[in-house]
This record gives structure tokens, C-alpha cells and sequence, in this order.
């Protein structure tokens, strides 16, 4: 899959492209024969954009965890957020390690959910990790080591 276009001019030519009755892949059957003029359903265009790019596992993903809350429980969803999909892998950020706790007690059905919506394999795994901790770097001077730390204690 070529590099991704931040600015999403490629994708734009595609669409473009396919609203002419062009086709993106021509190894690819023809579309059904409209009249000309009749214009071509914008979803239906989208539809066939997001097919041939193989997108459909992406949004599928963000389609369910926008409603995070359907998905984990509303109890959960307060303390916790989706952070990123990558490699069919579920990067949750918890507010504190408590709740990360919890959250990994139920990843393994978190990861069952996800994989019977969006089908078998989709999510291999689902990595909890509970807040970051404060950076003591500040500004563009700083004193390399632990700095004001090592006088605690």
C-alpha cells in the first residue's frame, strides 16, 4: 500500500475519477451501465473507494469504538479512551492504573466483541496502559540527570 497523503489529494482525484465513470483498477468488472447524465450515488462511489483501498477493516474499527461506551460500558468508557489501531492491535489509554486494571481483566472480551463485528482477526490484541507521567523537562535549557529529583529521599 503506497505512503499515506496528508493531503488527501490522491484520494480526491480517485473519487473524482470514479464520478466520470472512470475506473480506478481496470482489471475491475465495470460498474452497472447508467444513463448518461444520471449522476452516480456519492456513498456509492465512496463504497467503491474505500473497497479497493482495503479500508474496510479501519473504519469498521472506528465506527464501533466511537460508541466506546456501547462497547466497554459507560462506567468503563468514562475512565478510559481508545488511543490508537495499529496491526490489528487496540492501544487503550486508562486515566489511572487502577482502571487499567480493570480494563485488562477485559480485554480478552473486548477483543471477541470487535472480532465478531468486524470479523475473525481484526484484533489480535488489545494493549491497556494506564497515564503518562509528568515530564520534569522544561523549556529548551535543561541539566542533563536526574536534576532536582536526586535531593529527594
Amino acid at each position: 500500500m503506497p505512503d499515506h497523503d496528508p493531503t488527501g489529494l490522491d484520494l480526491a482525484h480517485q473519487i473524482a475519477a470514479r464520478a466520470r465513470g472512470a475506473r480506478a483498477n481496470p482489471n475491475a468488472k465495470p460498474a452497472k451501465r447508467r444513463r448518461l447524465g444520471d449522476p452516480e450515488p456519492v456513498g456509492d462511489i465512496l463504497g467503491d473507494v474505500v473497497a479497493e483501498q482495503g479500508w474496510q477493516t479501519q473504519l469498521g474499527i472506528h465506527q464501533l469504538l466511537a460508541n466506546w461506551a456501547g462497547l466497554v460500558g459507560p462506567v468503563n468508557a468514562d475512565h478510559s479512551k481508545p488511543e490508537t489501531y495499529r496491526d490489528q492491535v487496540l492501544t487503550i489509554r486508562a486515566e489511572s492504573t487502577a482502571w487499567a486494571t480493570s480494563l485488562r481483566m477485559i480485554a480478552p472480551q473486548i477483543v471477541a466483541t470487535l472480532n465478531a463485528k468486524l470479523g475473525q482477526g481484526s484484533v489480535e490484541r488489545v494493549v491497556v496502559v494506564g497515564p503518562e507521567a509528568p515530564s520534569w523537562k522544561r523549556g529548551k535549557r535543561t541539566v542533563p540527570g536526574r536534576g532536582p529529583r536526586d535531593t529527594y529521599g
